[in-house]
């Protein structure tokens, strides 16, 4: 099972993810598109790095807005996973 970060960690990291902020043990970033087709297409785009990662985020799709949640549920927090898929999922376009 991955370690959970301690506080100064979490700090740090998160410090280094300009898009994305720490609410309740997850990591959140919204993101916004055009239209319902492009928040899709960007949904779609997450599957490979989600499933080469074996970390799958939380997602809500609401028309054209997409908001991304990252956590190790089975650590019960925040874990180097989670900031190393974010690190991928804001490469994305």
């Amino acid at each position: 099972m991955p370690t959970l970060l301690n506080q100064a960690d979490i700090q740090k990291l998160s410090s280094e993810l300009s898009d994305w902020q720490v609410i309740d043990k997850k990591l959140f970033c919204l993101k916004k598109f055009t239209n319902f087709i492009e928040a899709i297409a960007f949904v779609n785009k997450l599957v490979e790095p989600a499933e080469a990662a074996n970390h799958h985020p939380d997602i809500e799709i609401s028309y054209n807005q997409v908001k991304i949640y990252l956590t190790t549920h089975d650590a019960g927090g925040l874990t180097q996973q989670d900031f190393i898929l974010a690190k991928e999922i804001s490469h994305l376009q």
